[in-house]
Order: C-alpha cells, then structure tokens, then sequence
C-alpha cells in the first residue's frame, strides 16, 4: 500500500495563505491549513505547482549534447546527426532516455511527449525512472512502399508492447510531411482513429520545408488541407514546432482543435528564420504547449529557460504584451497535461498527484508576483522536490541511481563519437 505525502507550509500560486497538501493514492486529496500524513516534507520558502509538461521531445538524444552546435540545419542533420543515429543500439537508447529522463526530473518536468528508434528500450527507460510518457516510434518510409510496411510493423508491435505500462501512453509518430508518404499518412491517422491515440508529428519547422511542399504537391493550396486528406487533421493530431504555416493552415488547425508543440529554444538555435506566430494561434484558439526539442539542438530539456525564451521571443516584435507569463505558464502545465492526458495539470483536490516543489530562494524575492518569478526568473535548478502519480522520485535535489545513468551515457556518447570518426 502506498504511502502517503504531506507537504507543510507551501505556498501555492494565487492562495492567499501557506497550507498543507496531502497526497494519497496518486491524487491531490486535500488542501488545508492542517493535514497529516506518512512522510512529511517542509515546503517552508518553497512553491507547489503542477510538475511541467515537455510535448516534444527525442529523449535519447541527450547522448549528443553539444556534439553538432552552431550549424546549418541541413549541415547538422546529414554531415552530424544522421551518421550518429545510425550508430545507435537499443542499449543506447536505453541509457539515453534514462539520462534524459533525469534531466527532466531534476529540473520539475512530469510528463513528456517523445518520438524516436528503439522505442522498447525507452519505455523500459521510462518505466523505470517513474515518469509519465506518451512515446512514438518514428515513422520514416520515403515514399518506399516496402519500407512502408516494415514501419508499419514496427509501430504496431511498440504499440502492443506499451499497452500494459502503467505511466506509459503509444502514440503515432509520423515524422514529417516530408519523410512519410501519404499513404503512411493515412496509415498513421487510421490507427490514430481506431486505437484513439494521439498523433505526433514535426510540422512546418523550415521555410524551405513548406517551398519544397508547395512543388512536389502544386494541387494543395496549403499544408493543412493535404492533412486533412489523409484525416491526421482532427483532436489527435499533435504538431511540433508550426513555424512557418500560412494563416489559412492555423485557422484550420484551431477548427480541427489541433495542438501545437512551441519549441523556441530549439528553432532559434537551429535558425529556422522566424518566431511563431502566436498571437493568430491565440485568436483562432489553436492550444499551444511547449517542447524542448532534443539536446541536439536545444542543449538541455529545462521547461523553464524554454518557457522564458518562449515568452521573450514574442515580445522582441515590439508588444511586450504577448504572451503573458500567465499563459506562458498555463503552456507548461495545464495546456501539457491536458494534451497529454496526464490527469494533472491544476493544483486542485482530486487532480493527478503530479507537483514539484520549487525554491523560492533569492531569485523568488520578494515574490511580487509568483507566476512572473516562475517564468521568469526561477530556474530547473531551483526544483527541489518531484512527485509523479503520487510517488516521490526527487527529494532534495536526489534521484536514486543518478550517478550510473551519467556513467554509462558519458561511456555511450564517446562511444558513439569515436565511431564516426
């Protein structure tokens, strides 16, 4: 039987007073000025706030950190990245998403939406550090029928092999417009309908993605009515990135209630020309969340120097009024869970019991206004404690086993290096 959790003297964003949360089978069971449970913890000096959402991700990646930086895109992903993925085993990706996951930990994210190779021994990973995932197998046929059906395979049989994890969701993993043909497309929206699972796909992170759309399909007017063909158009579908869709391709994503994966650190490192836009996404009420991106070209997975960048990059146009901490905050928390059907989300009784605890320190002070220090000016670091489906898997800024996963990922990594070289 599961222990329960006290948390005594927290302050939570927009209460007026310091309280007691107590947790009890994986759900915030009580908020009050006094409660009492199993194991207690001092939240004296220190937020509760939901545990953060990361909505795209490539988790393994972490093992080539600052390996390609301050590259073209092109140059980065055919001369750099490519020949390391083609290195990678399953024991790879194990110990990459291990490392990653704790990453994610000690710096207060709870949930992540990953998409990558090897997908068995990530969720294995993922199992095993005790965080919640919706994980793709990414699809990639290149027009290739007979690749086609080895991809289709090979996401059925990940699929069949999550089915039974308890913090674990499948999902699809279409890659792109651009590496999956439209056969795969429709494939992948089939199975999306009938297991009623999300979508995951990177969409529109280039502007010489959509020039290259507009030759080779000359008969669509825009990228979100050639989705819509293949029916990935709709609730499920999860897009990353959207930087360069047209106005008409938002309107339709808001209509469709799509979600957006905003990954600002990711884009501007990666160059990829402009900020997206948005304040349209807004108006045409298209749900936007925020993703890291992999450490490949973002360098960390801290939610919270993302959702800083996030908030900044739209104020550089000249309105500093766009994208208020407010809603900056709602993106890595509420907006995340609720496209990742984590059941958290909300600091409220009854809500999934997935909270970290945050140090107000000297960064949080005077504390003003805590959402505005949250965005901007707190930091992962600043994440002391980590509880996810009512279990606590950070204390103190400790995650059991965190000295053999930098071990053996630093071993990987170099391993991997020295290959392609």
């Amino acid at each position: 039987m599961s222990k329960s959790i006290v948390i005594k003297n927290v302050h939570i964003p927009k209460y007026n007073d310091d309280v007691d949360v107590l947790i009890e089978k994986k759900i915030i069971s009580s908020i009050s000025e006094e409660e009492d449970g199993d194991l207690v913890i001092d939240g004296t000096g220190k937020y509760l706030i939901p545990g953060f959402v990361n909505t795209h991700t490539h988790a393994a990646m972490s093992l080539f950190r600052g390996y390609a930086d301050d590259l073209t895109l092109q140059e980065w992903l055919n001369d750099n990245i490519w020949p390391l993925e083609s290195k990678l085993t399953a024991r790879d990706v194990y110990w990459g998403t291990k490392l990653a996951c704790l990453e994610m930990i000690k710096s207060g994210t709870i949930a992540f939406n990953d998409m990558y190779f090897f997908m068995e021994s990530a969720a294995d990973a993922v199992r095993e550090m005790g965080i919640k995932a919706t994980l793709s197998y990414g699809l990639i046929d290149l027009g290739d029928r007979d690749k086609l059906e080895l991809e289709k395979q090979k996401t059925k049989d990940f699929i069949n092999y999550v089915k039974d994890f308890e913090l674990i969701k499948p999902a699809l993993g279409p890659h792109s417009v651009y590496t999956v043909s439209q056969e795969g497309l429709s494939w992948c929206a089939k199975i999306s309908k009938k297991l009623d699972v999300p979508v995951h796909i990177h969409l529109a992170e280039t502007e010489s993605e959509m020039k290259d759309f507009k030759k080779e399909f000359p008969e669509y007017s825009n990228i979100s009515d050639y989705l819509n063909e293949t029916d990935l158009l709709n609730r499920r579908l999860l897009s990353a990135h959207c930087v360069w869709l047209e106005e008409l391709d938002i309107i339709n994503l808001g209509n469709s209630d799509g979600v957006v994966s905003h990954n600002p650190a990711s884009n501007m490192k990666l160059g990829v020309g402009k900020p997206m836009n948005y304040e349209m996404m807004v108006e045409n009420d298209v749900m936007v969340t925020l993703g890291t991106d992999g450490c490949a070209s973002n360098n960390n997975l801290d939610m919270l120097e993302s959702v800083k960048i996030a908030a900044l990059q739209q104020k550089l146009g000249g309105d500093p009024t766009l994208m208020t901490a407010e809603e900056a905050y709602d993106m890595i928390t509420k907006n995340g869970a609720l496209a990742l059907d984590t059941g958290g989300g909300v600091i409220s009784e009854g809500m999934a019991a997935d909270v970290i605890l945050v140090d107000k320190g000297v960064r949080g002070t005077p504390g003003h206004n805590p959402i505005s220090d949250i965005v901007y000016s707190l930091q992962g670091g600043d994440v002391t404690d980590v509880i996810i489906n009512g279990r606590l898997v950070m204390r103190d800024r400790y995650v059991d086993g965190e000295e053999e996963i930098i071990k053996e990922s630093t071993a990987i990594a170099k391993k991997l290096v020295k290959a392609v070289k």
